[in-house]
């Protein structure tokens, strides 16, 4: 691949380069077409190699992009790409092909679909299944404004299994608006999916020995005499019916939705027909699209999981990138914790909702089969359903990512920790991960989780508290949640087997005379590195302690510092606003312990925070080793 496109940085791809609005995509013809799939797909190759990305499903949907683009004009008509995992061609066709190279870079174009980043990105997207209900909305605006628009949605078959989409397509089918979702059905969400809808939709009746024999027996029934036309029509109304049981359009029809399909995705001349077709239709339309994920790119074809949200690799052979370091990661460890912990327990269970590799609960679902499920994308149903199990003397952990736990909310409340029930959750990616940006962050978990009755909550300074708040969690007899970053751990020496923590107890892991920075989970070592470069280079001498709980906080243990510490710095990887830090001044409020000191939080702003590495965000809000020695010594020199 060549490199010769120096505006772009991602390949020299001359049809690309021709395109300056989508609208120039329907003059293309058919060879032109394939030119244009050819580029797109070795374009997005090119890039994500280098960054980072989602890219096996961008590659699934190459040709299914060009076949809108070609037959609608997103100019008037409007498009939602559910999730925007698949949205790559997507944005290079609608004017930044000269900017995809800064794919998820700090102040780059997102990975996602964003309103704020282009006209032709009609809804901001991230997470799974509301593309439905967004496109419902605009299409029932149009109708009220008497507008003429044509209103797409592009939902994959993983998605479909949420909640969310069915009740959009149930509110869409009773309206009868003039709305199209577009199924794309890779057989895959990220990992394979899962469930009785998964079964459902991968049935297939367009095998090629199936539709020749089709077509050659109604060719027999009409060459009868007088009889054969007559027989013909009877067996379309018998095949008909056949399709309606034994295909995903009886599911659809009976949501009164018109079903097409199910379509060759890599076909655009077949897709084209088709979306002329629907484009006459006034009725909400469903059309069935059969794609392959990682198309056109042996390694993801191959492997469409690990390429689906992949680092830097080599594209030729599409090995990983080579990386210095060796040091497990946190999801790695809870997932390896947690098996050791299953070996002696046999009531513990892990349920994760469509990411078993995302979550490291892969390792369980081998060793444990039968004590491991995989909900799909239904986190509101994970919970409950873990629930459920708790009543039954069952200990099961909850593995999500924090941005995605955010959807359980009522479920957390009322089904988990208004029964205090033993449901643990363990929520990766807590905190700033980096390029997949605002939608991503999981930056409100300490927020919406201390409120709540009955739950204890944690978060550990490195892989061995980790682990050891693992076991106290599932030790403890009631709900338990534990957040942790995105990343590797900082090398810390492993117990043998993790002991139980204290509730409630933290560690100071640094003294002081001058003041005192409180801290919880990813940001503690930061800080012990901040108090060490201030001895050394301001002869300043500063406390560091651990509260390792969120809820309950230590609280005698931060009462007594606040009694030798007049300046106090509170940290968290966080929203401060109900987050961590504000959970330590309302206790002292409370004790009437805020007078007469000096404090400084420091945390993430009300405000969404963009894509970027974790080090840049975590020093461009301040939160980093320079962040927290700079606020200190802000109020030493006070």
């Amino acid at each position: 691949m060549s490199s010769t496109d120096k505006s772009c940085g991602c390949g020299d791809y001359p049809l690309l380069k021709s395109i300056k609005n989508p609208v120039e995509v329907q003059a293309l013809d058919k060879e032109e077409q394939a030119q244009l799939a050819h580029e797109l797909r070795q374009c997005i190759i090119n890039t994500v190699s280098k960054g980072g990305g989602h890219l096996a499903p961008s590659l699934g949907v190459i040709e299914l992009t060009i076949a809108l683009f070609k037959c609608f004009d997103f100019d008037n008509d409007r498009i939602v790409w559910d999730v925007g995992h698949q949205a790559y061609a997507h944005k290079i066709l609608t004017g930044r092909y000269e900017n995809f190279h800064t794919l998820r870079h700090k102040d780059g174009i997102s990975g996602f679909p964003r309103m704020a980043e282009n006209k032709y990105d009609h809804f901001g997207v991230g997470h799974s299944s509301t593309s439905i209900s967004a496109i419902l909305g605009m299409a029932v605006a149009n109708d009220i404004e008497g507008g003429d628009r044509n209103c797409v949605a592009v939902i994959g078959d993983g998605s479909m299994t949420a909640g969310q989409a069915f009740e959009g397509l149930n509110q869409a089918g009773g309206m009868k608006r003039k709305m199209v979702v577009v199924l794309n059905d890779n057989e895959m969400s990220i990992s394979a999916n899962v469930g009785a809808l998964s079964s459902f939709l991968s049935r297939k009746l367009s095998h090629p020995v199936l539709t020749r024999f089709k077509k050659d027996f109604e060719g027999i029934l009409k060459q009868i005499p007088k009889i054969g036309d007559d027989l013909a029509m009877y067996a379309k109304r018998g095949e008909d019916s056949f399709k309606s049981f034994f295909t995903p359009g009886m599911l659809f029809e009976a949501l009164d939705f018109t079903y097409l399909g199910p379509i060759d995705g890599h076909n655009t001349e077949a897709l084209i027909d088709v979306f002329e077709q629907v484009k006459k239709l006034d009725t909400p339309v469903l059309v069935h699209v059969l794609t392959t994920k990682g198309k056109g790119y042996a390694p993801a074809e191959d492997n469409p999981t690990y390429f689906h949200g992949v680092g830097s690799f080599e594209p030729e052979t599409g090995m990983a990138a080579k990386f210095k370091g060796g040091l497990p990661s946190y999801t790695k460890v809870f997932g390896d914790t947690l098996c050791k912990l299953a070996a002696k327990d046999d009531k513990i269970m892990a349920i994760t909702a469509a990411m078993p590799e995302g979550t490291g609960t892969d390792c369980f679902s081998k060793t444990y089969p039968d004590r491991f499920v995989d909900v799909g994308i239904c986190e509101q149903h994970a919970v409950t359903f873990a629930a459920g199990l708790a009543t039954m003397g069952y200990k099961p952990a909850v593995a999500i990512y924090s941005t995605f736990f955010q959807r359980a909310y009522d479920q957390i409340v009322h089904d988990v920790c208004l029964q205090n029930l033993n449901v643990n959750f363990f929520l990766d990616r807590g905190g700033l991960v980096g390029a997949d940006g605002a939608t991503h962050h999981g930056v409100f978990d300490m927020s919406f989780m201390r409120h709540i009755p009955n739950i204890i909550c944690m978060a550990p300074k490195d892989e061995a508290e980790l682990a050891r708040m693992v076991r106290t969690a599932i030790d403890f007899d009631g709900p338990a949640a534990v957040r942790y970053p995105r990343g590797v751990g900082v090398g810390a020496d492993m117990d043998e087997f993790p002991s139980v923590l204290t509730i409630g107890e933290g560690e100071l892991l640094r003294d002081g005379s001058d003041g005192v920075i409180i801290t919880v989970g990813s940001r503690v070592w930061p800080a012990v590195e901040a108090v060490e470069e201030l001895d050394i280079e301001h002869g300043k001498s500063v406390a560091v302690f651990n509260t390792r709980f969120i809820k309950p906080l230590p609280e005698k243990q931060i009462l007594e510092l606040t009694k030798r510490f007049k300046n106090i710095v509170i940290v968290e990887e966080n929203a401060m606003a109900g987050g961590f830090s504000s959970a330590v001044v309302e206790m002292l409020v409370d004790n009437n312990a805020i007078d007469g000191h000096n404090i400084k939080r420091l945390g993430i702003p009300d405000e969404f925070i963009e894509h970027g590495t974790q080090k840049e965000l975590r020093a461009e809000i301040g939160i980093d080793t320079a962040g927290m020695k700079i606020a200190m010594l802000e109020l030493l020199n006070k």
